[in-house]
Protein backbone atom coordinates (compact mmCIF):
# COMPACT_ATOMS: atom_id res chain seq x y z
CA UNK A 1 0.00 0.00 0.00
CA UNK A 2 1.46 2.95 -0.96
CA UNK A 3 1.97 5.66 2.35
CA UNK A 4 1.59 9.38 1.21
CA UNK A 5 3.00 12.03 2.94
CA UNK A 6 1.91 13.87 5.25
CA UNK A 7 1.95 17.55 3.30
CA UNK A 8 2.75 19.92 5.45
CA UNK A 9 2.67 23.75 5.32
CA UNK A 10 4.84 26.46 6.69
CA UNK A 11 3.72 30.01 6.34
CA UNK A 12 3.80 33.54 7.98
CA UNK A 13 4.41 36.87 8.25
CA UNK A 14 7.35 38.66 6.51
CA UNK A 15 10.88 37.75 8.23
CA UNK A 16 9.01 35.64 10.92
CA UNK A 17 11.64 33.00 10.37
CA UNK A 18 9.79 30.34 8.03
CA UNK A 19 13.08 29.57 6.48
CA UNK A 20 14.62 28.85 9.62
CA UNK A 21 11.63 26.60 10.55
CA UNK A 22 11.69 24.56 7.35
CA UNK A 23 15.87 24.14 7.88
CA UNK A 24 14.58 22.48 11.13
CA UNK A 25 12.04 20.33 9.70
CA UNK A 26 15.07 19.46 7.34
CA UNK A 27 16.88 18.40 10.36
CA UNK A 28 14.14 16.67 11.78
CA UNK A 29 14.09 14.24 9.15
CA UNK A 30 10.85 15.83 7.08
CA UNK A 31 11.74 16.37 3.17
CA UNK A 32 11.32 20.23 2.69
CA UNK A 33 10.76 22.38 -0.42
CA UNK A 34 10.69 26.34 -0.92
CA UNK A 35 8.00 27.95 -2.83
CA UNK A 36 10.70 31.12 -3.16
CA UNK A 37 12.54 28.52 -4.77
CA UNK A 38 10.15 27.24 -6.77
CA UNK A 39 9.51 30.63 -8.03
CA UNK A 40 13.24 31.27 -9.28
CA UNK A 41 12.84 27.87 -10.81
CA UNK A 42 9.22 28.93 -12.47
CA UNK A 43 10.78 32.37 -13.69
CA UNK A 44 14.35 30.18 -15.23
CA UNK A 45 12.88 27.23 -16.92
CA UNK A 46 9.02 28.51 -17.60
CA UNK A 47 9.22 29.59 -21.48
CA UNK A 48 5.68 30.22 -22.03
CA UNK A 49 5.74 32.15 -18.80
CA UNK A 50 8.90 33.64 -19.95
CA UNK A 51 7.28 34.70 -23.23
CA UNK A 52 3.83 35.78 -21.09
CA UNK A 53 5.83 38.49 -19.39
CA UNK A 54 7.73 39.59 -22.34
CA UNK A 55 4.59 40.60 -24.32
CA UNK A 56 3.30 42.13 -21.26
CA UNK A 57 5.96 44.23 -20.42
CA UNK A 58 8.67 44.07 -22.68
CA UNK A 59 12.42 43.40 -22.50
CA UNK A 60 12.46 45.79 -19.95
CA UNK A 61 12.10 43.08 -17.10
CA UNK A 62 15.36 40.48 -18.46
CA UNK A 63 18.82 40.81 -17.89
CA UNK A 64 20.91 40.94 -20.58
CA UNK A 65 21.79 36.80 -20.06
CA UNK A 66 17.91 36.45 -21.20
CA UNK A 67 16.76 35.78 -17.64
CA UNK A 68 13.87 36.96 -15.80
CA UNK A 69 15.04 40.21 -13.95
CA UNK A 70 12.61 39.78 -10.48
CA UNK A 71 13.72 43.28 -9.68
CA UNK A 72 12.45 44.82 -12.63
CA UNK A 73 9.39 43.12 -12.31
CA UNK A 74 9.10 44.17 -8.55
CA UNK A 75 9.01 47.73 -9.87
CA UNK A 76 6.45 47.25 -11.52
CA UNK A 77 4.07 44.85 -9.81
CA UNK A 78 4.59 46.83 -6.43
CA UNK A 79 3.30 50.16 -7.80
CA UNK A 80 0.14 48.75 -9.29
CA UNK A 81 -1.92 46.07 -8.03
CA UNK A 82 -3.60 45.39 -11.36
CA UNK A 83 -0.06 44.51 -12.30
CA UNK A 84 0.87 42.26 -9.06
CA UNK A 85 -2.88 40.72 -9.60
CA UNK A 86 -1.91 39.93 -13.31
CA UNK A 87 1.53 38.51 -12.30
CA UNK A 88 -0.12 36.16 -9.38
CA UNK A 89 -2.37 34.50 -11.84
CA UNK A 90 0.44 33.74 -13.68
CA UNK A 91 2.71 32.25 -10.97
CA UNK A 92 0.97 30.78 -8.25
CA UNK A 93 -0.48 28.19 -10.43
CA UNK A 94 2.71 27.15 -11.88
CA UNK A 95 4.63 27.31 -8.70
CA UNK A 96 1.27 25.19 -6.74
CA UNK A 97 1.43 22.42 -9.81
CA UNK A 98 5.19 22.15 -9.07
CA UNK A 99 4.66 21.41 -5.36
CA UNK A 100 1.84 19.03 -6.43
CA UNK A 101 4.47 17.12 -8.86
CA UNK A 102 6.83 17.22 -5.63
CA UNK A 103 4.67 15.61 -3.56
CA UNK A 104 3.41 12.75 -6.19
CA UNK A 105 7.01 12.14 -6.43
CA UNK A 106 7.67 11.37 -3.07
CA UNK A 107 4.59 9.28 -2.54
CA UNK A 108 5.99 7.03 -5.45
CA UNK A 109 9.06 6.24 -3.61
CA UNK A 110 9.61 2.83 -2.37
CA UNK A 111 10.39 4.23 1.03
CA UNK A 112 8.18 7.98 0.98
CA UNK A 113 9.11 10.24 3.96
CA UNK A 114 6.64 10.29 6.62
CA UNK A 115 6.28 14.45 6.26
CA UNK A 116 6.48 16.60 3.30
CA UNK A 117 6.87 20.44 4.48
CA UNK A 118 6.48 23.24 1.85
CA UNK A 119 7.19 27.08 2.74
CA UNK A 120 4.59 28.68 1.16
CA UNK A 121 4.43 32.59 2.06
CA UNK A 122 1.38 33.29 0.81
CA UNK A 123 -0.61 29.94 1.88
CA UNK A 124 -3.94 31.76 2.69
CA UNK A 125 -3.43 34.73 0.34
CA UNK A 126 -3.78 32.20 -2.67
CA UNK A 127 -5.89 29.69 -1.15
CA UNK A 128 -3.45 26.90 -1.40
CA UNK A 129 -4.09 25.92 2.14
CA UNK A 130 -6.41 23.34 0.26
CA UNK A 131 -3.29 21.42 -0.73
CA UNK A 132 -2.09 20.37 2.50
CA UNK A 133 -2.79 18.33 5.23
CA UNK A 134 -1.83 20.64 8.02
CA UNK A 135 -0.37 23.89 8.29
CA UNK A 136 1.56 25.41 10.66
CA UNK A 137 1.81 29.58 11.08
CA UNK A 138 5.46 31.00 12.46
CA UNK A 139 5.09 34.52 14.09
CA UNK A 140 7.30 37.26 15.12
CA UNK A 141 6.47 40.66 16.79
CA UNK A 142 6.80 43.19 14.65
CA UNK A 143 9.95 44.79 16.03
CA UNK A 144 11.96 42.04 16.17
CA UNK A 145 10.88 41.27 12.42
CA UNK A 146 12.06 44.84 11.32
CA UNK A 147 15.60 43.80 13.01
CA UNK A 148 15.57 40.64 11.07
CA UNK A 149 15.08 42.46 7.93
CA UNK A 150 15.67 46.09 6.29
CA UNK A 151 12.11 47.82 6.45
CA UNK A 152 9.74 45.10 6.42
CA UNK A 153 7.72 46.81 3.17
CA UNK A 154 4.54 47.46 2.00
CA UNK A 155 3.80 43.84 1.03
CA UNK A 156 2.96 43.44 4.58
CA UNK A 157 0.00 45.60 4.42
CA UNK A 158 -1.70 43.46 1.52
CA UNK A 159 -0.97 39.80 3.85
CA UNK A 160 -3.74 37.94 6.03
CA UNK A 161 -3.14 39.26 9.23
CA UNK A 162 -0.78 36.87 11.62
CA UNK A 163 -3.46 36.68 14.34
CA UNK A 164 -5.72 35.02 11.82
CA UNK A 165 -2.74 32.92 10.33
CA UNK A 166 -2.80 31.87 13.56
CA UNK A 167 -6.05 30.61 13.97
CA UNK A 168 -6.54 28.96 11.04
CA UNK A 169 -3.68 26.80 11.16
CA UNK A 170 -2.80 23.44 12.84
CA UNK A 171 -0.11 24.56 14.96
CA UNK A 172 1.40 28.08 15.64
CA UNK A 173 4.49 29.75 17.01
CA UNK A 174 5.86 33.17 18.20
CA UNK A 175 8.98 33.56 16.94
CA UNK A 176 10.86 35.53 19.26
CA UNK A 177 13.48 33.48 21.01
CA UNK A 178 15.99 31.51 20.19
CA UNK A 179 17.14 28.92 17.05
CA UNK A 180 16.64 26.13 20.10
CA UNK A 181 13.21 27.33 20.76
CA UNK A 182 12.30 27.16 17.54
CA UNK A 183 13.72 23.81 16.66
CA UNK A 184 12.26 22.28 19.78
CA UNK A 185 9.23 23.45 18.68
CA UNK A 186 9.79 21.90 15.38
CA UNK A 187 10.56 18.71 16.72
CA UNK A 188 7.14 18.45 18.95
CA UNK A 189 5.12 19.19 15.70
CA UNK A 190 7.29 16.62 14.03
CA UNK A 191 6.79 13.88 16.83
CA UNK A 192 2.78 14.55 16.88
CA UNK A 193 2.43 14.10 13.23
CA UNK A 194 4.43 11.13 13.07
CA UNK A 195 3.41 9.42 16.00
CA UNK A 196 -0.49 9.30 15.48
Amino acid sequence: MERRPLAVAITGGIAAGKSEALASFARHGSAVASSDEVVHRVYAQDETLKAELRARWGDDVFGSDGEVDRAAIGRIVFADRGELDWLEQQVHPRVRAVNRAWLEELAARHEPPALAVVEVPLLYETGAEAGFDRVVAITAPAELRERRRVGVDDRAARLVPDDEKVRRADFAFVNDGTLAELDAFVGSVVERLTSS
